[in-house]
């Protein structure tokens, strides 16, 4: 298995990044919003990895901290649930709020985000608490920056128009959060927030 990938970032975009080994070797890695935001050095670029096998299917898969990949592989791990859906989820929620709405059994959370329904939801706290319990515990779960606001829209904003939306629905749709009240404490969040409001 791959432990991690170390490179020089040659592509990003909120779904995947290419990363150039230096032994001239180019990986596409699938990942989150959330590890897209947390990519600072394109220099010299880690991302923990999962490297996904099913029949005619080989993909890999990235996380900037590998309390993301380990909730990764817990979540793939419930019926229903495959590697594009977590990556999703990871996008729509971040690994803390993910991992706090299981604990809570916050049902709710957990099927607003696009291909949960009840039922798989309410099969992930079944099977996903206790597990969590026992790392929450041990492992540091990772937080986001208190960014300024100017700086949290202007993430946002990059990654939609990256996801073809125009530049100024993209902004319509950011300014309807805030003016909702709303105060997103993650790129993440701003995201889906926006995108509901589009």
């Amino acid at each position: 298995m791959i432990a991690y990938i170390r490179g020089k970032l040659v592509s990003r975009t909120p779904t995947y990044v290419i990363i150039e080994t230096n032994g001239g070797v180019a990986y596409h890695i699938h990942i989150s919003l959330n590890t897209y935001t947390k990519i600072t050095n394109p220099e010299n670029t880690q991302l923990f990895t999962y490297f996904h096998v099913k029949e005619d299917i080989q993909a890999l898969y990235g996380f900037a901290e590998d309390v993301e990949r380990q909730l990764f592989i817990q979540l793939i791990s419930v019926s229903g649930i495959g590697p594009a859906t977590a990556q999703v989820m990871l996008s729509s929620i971040n690994p803390q709020e993910m991992q706090e709405a299981i604990l809570s059994e916050n049902i709710a959370l957990l099927k607003s985000v696009k291909g949960i329904g009840p039922k798989t939801a309410k099969r992930m706290v079944l099977e996903l608490k206790d597990k969590i319990q026992k790392t929450v515990g041990t492992e540091t779960l990772p937080t986001m920056g208190k960014d300024q606001t100017a700086a949290l829209k202007e993430e946002a904003l990059t990654a939609l128009v990256t996801l073809g939306i125009g530049k100024p629905l993209a902004k319509k749709a950011i300014d309807k959060v805030y003016r909702g009240g709303l105060k997103p404490s993650s790129v993440e969040i701003l995201i889906k927030e926006a995108l509901n409001r589009l």
